[in-house]
């Protein structure tokens, strides 16, 4: 049964692997990995929570389970965007932690396979490191996010002391 149960995680791993959910900020298109992705809602009421980072916008009640919510506009250094109808969060696992990434627009889900998949350019800039590689599919060009590095290690302890 064991043996069952590990080969059916591989194959879900095969049948997630190269699928990307592809989002909008501005006019930039970015990407996460879907196996990261535990769903997508509307954006709700945040309730604010003192003494975190700005682009920590507080707490949202899913389902009875609280879920910090993080502006991605404002983790990029981008400026603040009034929500509206079509803001969504994309809730991900981030190490032991559900986090909400609040983002424009959700576009849809693209297969990116390896080969269309280059690493960044090196620019010596912060905000890079939150992207992993840039996939182009047909005319666009795509930021790929690693979901590991939207957090330090030390965020991720804050927040699990926050909640």
């Amino acid at each position: 049964m064991r043996k069952n149960e590990e080969e059916w995680t591989e194959q879900e791993e095969d049948t997630l692997k190269g699928k990307f959910l592809t989002f909008s900020m501005g006019n930039e298109q970015y990407g996460i990995e879907i196996r990261h992705i535990t769903e997508i809602i509307g954006i709700q009421p945040i309730t604010e929570v003192p003494e975190l980072p700005e682009y920590i916008k507080g707490i949202v009640n899913l389902r009875g389970k609280i879920i910090p919510v993080m502006d991605v506009r404002l983790r990029f250094k981008k400026p603040f965007r009034d929500y509206n109808d079509r803001t969504c969060i994309i809730v991900v696992d981030i190490e032991d932690i559900s986090i909400g990434l609040i983002v424009d627009r959700v576009s849809e889900v693209l297969v990116i396979r390896e080969e269309q998949i280059v690493d960044p350019p090196d620019m010596n800039k912060g905000g890079q490191r939150f992207i992993k590689g840039i996939g182009t599919v047909a005319n666009d060009v795509l930021l790929l996010l690693d979901c590991g590095k939207l957090l330090s290690d030390n965020e991720i302890e804050t927040l699990n002391q926050a909640v």
